[in-house]
C-alpha cells in the first residue's frame, strides 16, 4: 500500500499536544505516528488521505499553537528499515515489560520480554494508550482467559496476554499492513497459536466468546462497535477500552451503561485515557 507521509511542524514543545493532535489525525485516516523534537510524521494510506480535512483539522485545532505541514507520497517500502534509522527504542512499561525490536542490542531482563518489528503499524508501547492498555493489563489474572486484542496493530497486547498464560487469543485489524506485522510478530514471539484476523468487528462471529477485551481504537469506531464487543463478553468478564480523552469518558460511560456494562474504574497518562467496565 501506498501512503502519504504528512510532517507537522508543531511550535508547543509539550507532549500532549503532539498526544491530541495524533487522535485528531486518526480521525481523518492516518494509522502510524512517530515523533520528533519539534515535528509529528504521521501516515494516511493514500486512498484515504483528503487534504482538505487536514487543513480543517489545523484550523479547528483546540490549542494555541502554531502547526504547519508538508506533505509527500511514499511508495510501499521495507517499514522496518525506516523504523531502525529513524525511530523506536526499547520500552519499560512499568519496570515490568520490556518492549524491544529485532535491531535492539542492549535489553535489560524483566519479567516480560516482546520482541516487535513495527513495520507500519500501531502499538510499539511509545503512544500513551498502549503503555495505558498494557498497565490496565497487569490488574487482570489473565491465567485461562480467553482475550480479544481489538485493533491489535503490532499485536503487543495480544502477545503480553499470551505471555501472561491466556488460554486463547484473538487479534483483529483492518489495516493490512498491521494484519502482516502481526503474523510476523507472533512468530517473533513464539506466540503461533494467537488467532489473528484482518478486518473489523464483522470477524467476531457467534462462536467467539471473551473474557477479557482491548479495544485501543478511536472514541467514534468504540461508540459504534461496542455492542459488538458486549455480545462476545462473557459475564463477569472485562472491556477495556483506549484512544480517547478523559473528557469523552462520560459519552462512552452512558454508552457502556445502556448496554449493561459496569463502570469500574479508569487511568490517565498524558490526557489520554484507558476505561474499564465489567459486564455483569
Amino acid at each position: 500500500m501506498d501512503y502519504i507521509k504528512s510532517i507537522f511542524k508543531v511550535s508547543s514543545n509539550e507532549d500532549f499536544v503532539k498526544d491530541v493532535l495524533s487522535a485528531e489525525l486518526a480521525e481523518i485516516g492516518y494509522e502510524s505516528f512517530e515523533t520528533e523534537t519539534d515535528n509529528l510524521i504521521a501516515y494516511c494510506p493514500i486512498n484515504q488521505f483528503d487534504k482538505e480535512n487536514v487543513l480543517n483539522l489545523l484550523q479547528e485545532f483546540p490549542f494555541e499553537t502554531s502547526i504547519s505541514v508538508a506533505h509527500e507520497e511514499m511508495k510501499a517500502q521495507n517499514w522496518n528499515e525506516e523504523w531502525e534509522k529513524n525511530f523506536f527504542s526499547p520500552i519499560i512499561v512499568e519496570n515490568r515489560c520490556v518492549i524491544h525490536s529485532s535491531f535492539h542490542t542492549e535489553i535489560p531482563q524483566l519479567e516480560y520480554n516482546i520482541l516487535i518489528d513495527p513495520r507500519m503499524s500501531f502499538g510499539t508501547g511509545h503512544h500513551s494508550t498502549t503503555s495505558l492498555m498494557i498497565a490496565s493489563m497487569w490488574k487482570m489474572n489473565m491465567q485461562n482467559k480467553n482475550m480479544l486484542d481489538m485493533g491489535c496493530g503490532t499485536a503487543v497486547l495480544a502477545i503480553l496476554a499470551k505471555k501472561m498464560g491466556a488460554k486463547s487469543v484473538v487479534g483483529i485489524d483492518i489495516d493490512e499492513w498491521a494484519y502482516k506485522n502481526a503474523l510476523d510478530n507472533i512468530q517473533l514471539n513464539d506466540c503461533q497459536e494467537i488467532d489473528i484476523r484482518l478486518g473489523g468487528v464483522e470477524q467476531l462471529t457467534e462462536n467467539d466468546s471473551f473474557d477479557v477485551i482491548f479495544a485501543n481504537i478511536n472514541r467514534n469506531i468504540l461508540l459504534n462497535d461496542m455492542e459488538k464487543y458486549v455480545k462476545v463478553l462473557t459475564t463477569n468478564g472485562h472491556l477495556f477500552m483506549s484512544g480517547f480523552y478523559e473528557n469523552d469518558i462520560e459519552m462512552i460511560r452512558q454508552k457502556a451503561e445502556t448496554l449493561g456494562l459496569q463502570f469500574v474504574s479508569y487511568k490517565e497518562k498524558s490526557t489520554w485515557v484507558a476505561v474499564q467496565f465489567e459486564k455483569k
